[in-house]
């Protein structure tokens, strides 16, 4: 499994999502949790939100699995907080970060989380208050790094004018139909078009600049909520080129689509929603496929995209 520069570490450019489990029994947790380790994917991605209720999914995935501390020390746990349901809200408060913390680390069953991402910039956050859960959590040893999710770069900066972690990942939503983070710079100063309107402040470009890891969520969905792209007869142009690449490399379309993520030379990951086993496979074989320019700029004009 490629791995991608990830803090002062190195990371798996694949890392399992764990957002649809809910349904899923103890042997079907076991099966999936086994085909991502057997892919080398020993990186695990939650949300407090995940599930019917706040932590189900995080308990979900201790209850099934039940892991030995020697197990627990061979694998990356990740989770995110901030998003508040039940009142329609986000709260990036130290009481509320900290009190979320507590409830992820009960239900993973652990005593540490690997990392902490803030799930949705909170329009009221307050860098002190975030600054200080860090601190708390740090120095308690209960998170060892921090990171966002769906953050801009003047989000981020602000955060930085007082958190002194460094902020180790961004999880944004990326696929070859939904690229925005990548399409909008390509087409930068064409007025009239669409894609050419800035709309994240140069999020990859700033990512790469900062050190901080790209995390790619719904890697595969046409856009949000709109349903996944591959062999869906709204994208025939692109699953034709999506198909022959794949024979051409002997892997899966869903490699290929997630080999596009991959060849891109910011090192991103590619966040796994699937709760199938051999789509496991089938990306983290994707993410060893080194795609040529050629095949990754006929891939983005297949989709869509403008290419001045």
């Amino acid at each position: 499994m490629k791995t991608v520069p990830f803090g002062s570490a190195t990371a798996p450019a694949v890392i399992a999502g764990m957002m649809r489990i809910d349904a899923k029994d103890d042997e079907q947790v076991r099966e999936l949790y086994a085909a991502a380790r057997e892919s080398g994917i020993d990186f695990f991605d939650h949300a407090d939100i995940y599930g019917g209720s706040m932590h189900h999914c995080e308990a979900r995935f201790a209850d099934a699995l039940r892991l030995s501390s020697a197990e627990r020390d061979e694998i990356v746990l990740q989770t995110k907080c901030g998003i508040v349901p039940a009142q329609g809200m986000f709260d990036f408060s130290f009481e509320h970060i900290v009190g979320q913390v507590e409830g992820s680390l009960a239900a993973l069953r652990t005593d540490r989380i690997d990392v902490l991402l803030l799930h949705r910039p909170d329009a009221l956050v307050e860098p002190d208050e975030v600054a200080r859960a860090f601190d708390h959590l740090e120095a308690a040893g209960k998170v060892r790094a921090f990171g966002v999710s769906n953050h801009t770069p003047r989000q981020i900066d602000l955060l930085r004018t007082a958190v002194r972690q460094p902020l180790v990942a961004n999880q944004l939503q990326l696929s070859l139909t939904h690229a925005p983070i990548i399409a909008q710079p390509v087409a930068a100063n064409m007025a009239g078009h669409d894609q050419s309107i800035d709309r994240d402040g140069g999020i990859v470009d700033y990512c790469r600049i900062n050190g901080i890891t790209v995390q790619a969520w719904s890697p595969f969905q046409s856009g949000f909520g709109g349903g996944v792209f591959l062999d869906n007869p709204e994208y025939g142009e692109l699953n034709a080129v999506i198909d022959r690449l794949a024979a051409a490399h002997g892997v899966t379309a869903l490699a290929i689509a997630t080999a596009w993520i991959t060849r891109h030379p910011a090192g991103m990951q590619v966040v796994l929603g699937t709760t199938t086993p051999q789509r496991v496979r089938d990306a983290a074989a994707g993410a060893d496929i080194v795609l040529t320019r050629a095949e990754w700029y006929e891939l983005f004009r297949a989709a869509g995209h403008l290419v001045p």
